[in-house]
C-alpha cells in the first residue's frame, strides 16, 4: 500500500543568504534518510522510487542539496564546507541518529565524510553508484586550473546564463545522460524530460552546476583518500552500482568493493542513476541489508 508523502519547504542560512529547500517525509518507521547524486539534474524526486518501496518499514526523509532542486536559490559560490555544514544541520533537524542513509553519486562521499567523524549517527549506509570526483575531474584524469576557468566564466555576470545554457538545452541534457546516467537512452523524454529542464531552469541553478561539474564539490582529492573514508566508519556499509556504469566510474566503485566491511551489490543493468532507472531491483538490495 503506498503511503502518503508530506512535503515541505526547509529553511537553511549560509553566508547571510535564506536558502530554501524541497523536502519530503512518509512513514512512520525507523527513520532513512534518502540523499539524491549531485548533478545539473538532480532533485530529491530521483530518490522518490525508492522512498515509495520502502516507506511500508521505514520513515524516509529526503531533501534536496543546497544549490540544487527546483526552488530559486541565491547566487552564492557553493563549497564543499557548505554542503558539509548542510548535512549537519539537516542530521540534528531530523533527530540525530538514523536508522540508515542511502546516499546516491556524490552525495556518497559526503556521506562518508561526515560520518567518519560522527561515528555513532548512523545504523548502516547505503551508497548507490557513489562517485567522488566531478564530470570533467574524471573525464580529464584529474584536476586541471582549466576547470576553475570555466567555473568562473559559468558563474560571471555577464556571460554566465547564456554559457550555463548552451549546456543545458534539452539536446545537450539527452546525449550526456544516454552516455553515462540512463542504460535506455530514450528514458529521459516526455514529462521526465520536462521535469529535468525545471531542474536547469531554477533561478541561480547555474552556480552549482558549474561547481559540481568542474570538480569544486569534490570532497577528496583522491581514491586513496576515497577509500580510507570507507575504511574509518564502522556501520555497515552496501555499495549497490549496475554493471553498465561507465568505466572510469565504474573502476571507483570496484576499488571500493574491496575495502573490507563494504558489501557489494552489482546490477546486471544500470548506469550512474540506477537507482532512478531501475527502483526495483535496487530496492530488492538495499531492503534487506536495512532490515537486518
Amino acid at each position: 500500500m503506498m503511503v502518503a508523502m508530506i512535503s515541505r519547504e526547509l529553511h537553511w542560512s549560509w553566508q547571510g543568504q535564506n536558502v530554501v529547500l524541497g523536502m519530503d517525509e512518509a512513514g512512520c518507521g525507523p527513520p532513512v534518510l534518502l540523499l539524491p547524486a549531485l548533478s545539473s539534474i538532480s532533485t530529491r524526486d530521483e530518490m522518490r522510487p525508492l522512498a515509495d518501496r520502502l516507506t511500508p518499514q521505514f520513515r524516509t526523509i529526503s531533501v534536496d542539496w543546497p544549490g540544487f532542486g527546483t526552488k530559486p536559490r541565491p547566487p552564492v559560490r557553493w563549497t564543499p564546507d557548505a554542503l558539509l555544514a548542510f548535512l549537519d544541520y539537516l542530521i540534528k533537524t531530523i533527530g540525530g541518529r538514523l536508522h540508515g542513509v542511502v546516499a546516491a553519486g556524490h552525495a556518497a562521499t559526503y556521506v562518508l565524510y561526515y560520518v567518519s567523524s560522527h561515528l555513532s549517527v548512523v545504523d548502516r549506509i547505503v551508497l548507490i553508484a557513489p562517485t567522488w570526483r566531478g564530470p570533467l575531474p574524471t573525464m580529464a584524469g584529474g584536476h586541471r586550473p582549466l576547470f576553475a576557468k570555466i567555473r568562473r566564466a559559468v558563474e560571471s555576470r555577464l556571460f554566465g546564463p547564456l554559457l550555463y545554457r548552451i549546456n543545458v538545452n534539452p539536446l545537450m541534457m539527452r546525449m550526456m545522460v544516454a552516455g553515462h546516467v540512463y542504460s535506455d537512452k530514450n528514458w529521459l523524454s516526455g514529462k521526465r524530460l520536462r521535469e529535468k529542464r525545471r531542474v536547469t531552469e531554477a533561478e541561480n541553478a547555474r552556480f552549482a552546476s558549474a561547481g559540481f561539474v568542474t570538480g569544486a564539490l569534490d570532497l577528496v582529492a583522491s581514491q586513496t583518500d576515497f577509500l580510507s573514508l570507507a575504511s574509518d566508519i564502522n556501520a555497515p556499509i552496501l555499495l549497490v552500482y549496475g554493471s553498465e556504469t561507465p568505466r572510469r566510474s565504474r573502476a571507483e566503485m570496484e576499488a571500493l568493493a574491496t575495502v573490507p566491511g563494504v558489501q557489494t551489490v552489482c546490477l546486471n543493468k544500470g548506469k550512474l542513476s540506477v537507482h532512478e532507472e531501475f527502483p526495483d531491483e535496487v530496492v530488492q538490495a538495499v531492503k534487506p541489508f536495512l532490515t537486518a
